[in-house]
């Protein structure tokens, strides 16, 4: 019995420890926003990737890594910010990772943004960026 139990634990560490990584990899995508890093920004997402921005004056959808390169090099002119980033979870199984954050980006102006991301082999494969004014960013201690 006891082998068996080792057997499932380790297991479960194991596939645990396969799906770590994409919430590191969120906050680092934040980071590179907030230094208005495009190269950096770039790194995460495939070639055919999907960004929805919804509200502000980027709002709209924006398809492949040229268009979301373009998007990025436009809001990098405000850079730097200050990120806050509070209640970032992740959600993973063997078909990719979702990871939900608020995040506060702190400048001239602040801007706070509800985020959503699907990565599939490592890689972003989707955002969501939704400005939220009145979202809630209280960073963990």
């Amino acid at each position: 019995m006891l082998t068996r139990t080792l057997a499932v634990a380790t297991l479960f560490s194991l596939s645990s420890f396969a799906f770590a990584g994409a919430a590191d990899d969120a906050s680092a995508h934040f980071k590179a926003i907030g230094a208005g890093n495009v190269d950096q920004i770039m790194q995460s997402y495939n070639d055919t990737a999907t960004f929805q921005w919804v509200g502000g004056p980027l709002d709209g959808g924006y398809a492949g890594a040229d268009k979301i390169k373009e998007v990025w090099g436009k809001f990098s002119k405000n850079a730097p910010f200050e990120v806050t980033t509070s209640k970032l979870e992740e959600s993973a199984n063997d078909k990719g990772t979702t990871v939900t954050a608020n995040v506060e980006f702190k400048g001239k102006a602040t801007i706070k943004v509800r985020y959503v991301l699907v990565y599939r082999g490592g890689k972003l494969v989707n955002e969501i960026w939704q400005i939220d004014p009145k979202l809630s960013v209280t960073p963990a201690y």
